[in-house]
């Protein structure tokens, strides 16, 4: 296979462990998982889900947190190595355009992604029901709430890192009022941020592994590669005990990222160990971040565990994407441009 390369910048600190000896697996975990644990701070019960990003020369991070209520916010983090955080004492403030004090109801689930020299905060929030919302900051200290890009119900926004023919993009997966009904990967793009539009759906739930048959949603950020956009994604089944979360694989046309190119069949991280399989909800892996450094094609993902941990597994861009298009499978008509 011809060498991949990731498209981007160099970042020499990233956190980083070598595959262990014998391993087989595409991905494989940090040796302290997990690396953000219970009670990791004042007030503070449960860390997961959240994403992290380059700043400065060190890592700042958007964290899900639960206090004792349960009730999710969001907090800063900051990191000198991507492992080792120091959680801020105060929910992130953020006001609205205006400058009005502007604070969600609650907020979960949130991507960090820089777009040239703006960072955009996607989470999910109470807009009439699920939905997603928005913030942008330059400086971390400033946050501003944008308006609710799409209507509810709707989760798992995930914004590309660069615009693509001159406009933003943004995945998510529409719902109704339920917990699980539909479970596609849709793509919608703005020229403004402001007016989204331009619908293709994506990906589709299913095929041939059950691990992905009930619903998926986007991960971290797609990052930009020589063969496509790879991202990694979460995959749900049912079983007799509940949910279970996975991780998978995908990667989108650089130019069409509506179109399917390589979709692994298999996941490539599913709740193995007990910090994935025990926590406040049981067999969860679900993916929000990743440092990446085009130098070696080294990658770091960061995910959530059992909805109460922070872990962290590595890949090489070559590795995963070797694996991807060799356990490909297409899924429907993910393959097309998503307009019927």
């Amino acid at each position: 296979m011809t060498e991949v390369r990731i498209i981007g910048g160099a970042l020499p600190n990233i956190p980083w462990e070598e595959k262990p000896e014998g391993h087989v697996k595409p991905l494989w975990r940090h040796s302290s998982n997990p690396v953000i644990k219970r009670n990791p701070a004042k007030d503070i019960a449960r860390i997961f889900n959240s994403a992290v990003a380059p700043y400065e020369g060190r890592y700042i991070g958007v964290f899900r947190t639960e206090t004792d209520t349960t009730r999710p916010h969001l907090r800063l983090g900051h990191s000198q190595d991507g492992l080792d955080w120091k959680i801020e004492e105060s929910p992130i403030q953020f006001q609205d355009e205006a400058g009005n004090p502007y604070q969600p109801r609650y907020a979960y689930d949130p991507r960090l992604v820089k777009v040239e020299d703006t960072y955009y905060i996607i989470w999910c929030t109470d807009f009439y029901g699920a939905a997603i919302g928005v913030a942008k900051t330059q400086d971390f200290k400033t946050f501003t709430a944008l308006e609710n890009p799409f209507l509810p119900f709707n989760r798992n926004g995930v914004l590309f890192p660069r615009k693509i023919n001159g406009n933003f993009v943004m995945l998510s997966r529409p719902s109704d009022s339920g917990h699980t009904p539909f479970g596609d990967v849709f793509l919608s793009e703005s020229p403004d941020f402001v007016y989204w539009g331009k619908h293709r759906h994506v990906m589709s739930k299913g095929g041939e592994g059950w691990w992905q048959n009930v619903k998926i949603g986007g991960g971290p950020a797609p990052i930009e590669t020589s063969e496509g956009w790879l991202m990694f994604y979460h995959g749900v089944t049912g079983t007799c005990n509940g949910f279970v979360y996975s991780m998978g694989a995908v990667i989108l046309d650089l130019e069409e990222p509506s179109k399917v190119k390589y979709r692994s069949r298999n996941f490539v991280l599913t709740p193995e160990e007990w910090y994935e399989e025990r926590g406040f909800v049981p067999n969860v892996v679900f993916p929000c971040a990743t440092l990446q450094d085009a130098d070696t094609g080294r990658i770091a993902i960061y995910y959530g565990a059992a909805d109460t941990y922070v872990g962290v597994a590595y890949t090489t861009v070559q590795d995963i994407v070797q694996y991807v298009k060799d356990t490909h499978e297409e899924v429907a008509d993910d393959a097309g441009i998503g307009r019927l």
